[in-house]
């Protein structure tokens, strides 16, 4: 069995952490099996669907490495999907249903009083050909609704949960068709499935009684139930549910705002709720290689944002120069490697680099030892030797060492406490602005 499986983002809006799990876990699982992993633009909502939307996901996408084989926009198969209603209804399994959003709300409130589940009645079916007239003739439009199979259960395996069973009786009769003609999720969603012959549902477990209705809906369509695995969802670090304070923020947030690097995101979710510890990964191979759904827990996940900056100055840590070597306007290789120890973020790069080109205001609180460091500077072309003949040099003259003897060179050619070696970034500051920076010139 070749494994097909799809992300179905709805363009209504920007990819979050949540909906990236999805697409991640999807895409990993595909990429392990050497199957094909969907792109489907669940675009059946016209009011709140957006082209500019659907692009930003697409570049959302893009940018976090995950690759589609193939996408498609569910508003280019409504006719498909008019073809299905018309058979589901002509076999008596969609039924017309004329009740307001009051008239339901107050039988819901009458079950919950008698303590009975608010499931509904199916009062539409009891409607004879007198009553829909009436009905219509007061102009009133019926939804649609499913009929389920009752008394029953529906049961699976689920490769996250273990045996699922759900009883159909204790639920409502979902409705697919709404009284303007336009379908809720669950009907296209079956449809496009048969169709594109996904073999496996990978969602959050949220959806775990939605995959028990439409189980009942792949059977009355004439296709195969696909497996399901259902994952925990994702909450914040103490348990809270998610919001921008809580790490919720949109892709286009962290990249564009927090400077977050994608594999940062990737690294973070690919092992959230698993079995396996979290670590920085610079490519997703280690990730697609080691996937098993058998490592999720069942416990819910919990996302702290402070792990996605410890991960992100990790990942830029080990990050070789060709990858980055496009977005670093020009510089080379032994700049990158100089500085990389010290980044939290790529950005953090021009710092360091207006530190080298300067000017840079030193700080300097005994002149006449710089002064002293200034008449011990080796001569000739700064190199990777020179700050440790140097530093031995000053320590020989003056008898400063330790801490005593660096703080202060690093402080009068960088103006920070802290910062990549200084063996390494002292040639690339250059004999002259080493000079002129000891001598407290701002250079």
């Amino acid at each position: 069995m070749t494994v097909k499986v799809r992300f179905a983002p709805s363009p209504t809006g920007k990819l979050h952490v949540g909906n990236i799990r999805a697409a991640l876990v999807n895409w990993l699982f595909a990429r392990q099996q050497g199957g094909t992993f969907f792109l489907r633009i669940d675009d059946t909502d016209r009011e709140r669907s957006t082209l500019e939307n659907e692009e930003a996901i697409k570049r959302d996408l893009a940018w976090l490495g995950l690759n589609y084989d193939d996408t498609f926009r569910q508003s280019e198969r409504f006719s498909r999907y008019d073809e299905v209603v018309a058979d589901l209804k002509a076999a008596g399994r969609l039924y017309p249903c004329y009740e307001s959003a009051e008239e339901l709300e107050m039988k819901r409130k009458i079950q919950l009083g008698r303590g009975l589940p608010p499931v509904y009645d199916r009062a539409a079916l009891s409607l004879t050909d007198e009553d829909l007239a009436k009905l219509e003739a007061e102009g009133r439009k019926p939804h649609w609704r499913f009929k389920l199979e009752v008394p029953a259960r529906v049961e699976w395996n689920d490769l996250i949960r273990g045996t699922q069973s759900i009883d159909m009786a204790a639920l409502s009769d979902p409705i697919l068709v709404r009284e303007d003609g336009s379908y809720l999720y669950t009907l296209p969603s079956v449809i496009d499935d048969v169709d594109y012959g996904i073999t496996h549902i990978v969602r959050g477990e949220d959806h775990v009684t939605n995959s028990a209705v439409q189980a009942q809906i792949f059977e009355a369509v004439g296709g195969k139930v696909p497996e399901m695995a259902h994952f925990a969802l994702l909450t914040g670090k103490g348990g809270e549910g998610l919001s921008k304070r809580h790490g919720a923020m949109s892709v286009e947030e962290y990249r564009d705002e927090a400077g977050i690097e994608p594999m940062a995101i990737i690294s973070l979710l690919a092992r959230l709720g698993t079995s396996e510890p979290i670590e920085a990964f610079v490519s997703p191979e280690p990730l697609i290689e080691g996937f098993a759904f058998s490592k999720f827990g069942r416990s819910t996940a919990k996302l702290d944002p402070a792990d996605l900056d410890i991960l992100n100055a990790k990942i830029l840590h080990a990050t070789p120069f060709a990858l980055v070597a496009d977005r670093l306007d020009g510089l080379d290789e032994a700049f990158w490697e100089v500085v990389k120890p010290n980044l939290n973020k790529l950005a953090d790069v021009k710092d360091w680099l207006a530190i080298v080109r300067g000017p840079v205001t030193p700080v300097i609180e005994d002149a006449a030892h710089m002064a002293k460091a200034l008449e011990l500077l080796p001569s000739g072309e700064l190199d990777g030797e020179t700050w440790g003949v140097w530093t031995n040099a000053i320590k020989e003259a003056t008898g400063v060492k330790g801490k005593g003897l660096f703080m202060p060179l690093r402080l009068a050619l960088t103006g920070q406490e802290r910062g990549p070696e200084m063996a390494t970034l002292l040639p690339l500051i250059g004999r002259q602005k080493v000079a002129a920076r000891l001598s407290g010139e701002a250079a």
